[in-house]
């Protein structure tokens, strides 16, 4: 059985930089998938995810990235190609995405099926929620990621009550508030 991972990482107190965590909650929160799907709130983990594309044959990872285009922009790269594209804007997490695939490949270990579905950002501040440009695009983000996970032959089915971005942020600004039915986590 092959078992696929879609990763959401951010930080969701820098504006857009929070998008990939706000889209695999609002994948959880909306969306039964197939038991050989789970996704993961990645946060700023970076490095501390190796042992979850050792463990994966597939790892779809949300997030920004940093090219010269229109903000909201959307880009599916396969991992092989990641490096000649920045990843957000240097932080953490996807450095440590980077160095992941890099350990796997120095340990003689194969890299598991992997790419980005990153959008541009328009804003990485101090900041919850996203910015009016990502909010806007936020819907498109959304039916990219799942037009994908299609093309993989993962079953899926909408939740009969749909959740919001902005219930999905404010789970997020005000933890105490929030249920696991809220964002899945």
């Amino acid at each position: 059985m092959t078992r696929i991972v879609v990763l959401g990482v951010g930080n969701v107190l820098e504006e857009d930089d929070g998008v990939g965590i706000y889209a695999a909650a609002y994948l959880n929160a909306n969306y039964d998938f197939s038991d050989t799907l789970q996704i993961i709130n990645g946060g700023v983990e970076g490095i501390n995810l190796l042992n979850l594309f050792l463990e994966n044959d597939r790892v779809i990872i949300l997030d920004t990235i940093n090219l010269d285009d229109e903000p909201g922009s959307i880009y599916n790269i396969p991992s092989s190609e990641l490096s000649g594209y920045g990843l957000n804007s240097g932080g953490a997490h996807e450095v440590g995405v980077m160095q992941c695939l890099d350990m796997i490949e120095l340990m003689g270990y194969p890299l598991p099926e992997s790419n980005v579905i990153g959008i541009i950002p328009a804003r990485i501040t101090f900041h919850m929620g996203l910015s009016p440009e990502l909010s806007e695009r936020f819907n498109i983000y959304i039916k990219t990621v799942i037009n994908y996970l299609k093309t993989l032959d993962l079953e899926m089915v909408e939740k009969g009550k749909k959740r919001t971005l902005s219930e999905i942020i404010d789970t997020f600004k005000y933890p105490s508030h929030s249920t696991d039915e809220n964002t899945g986590w």
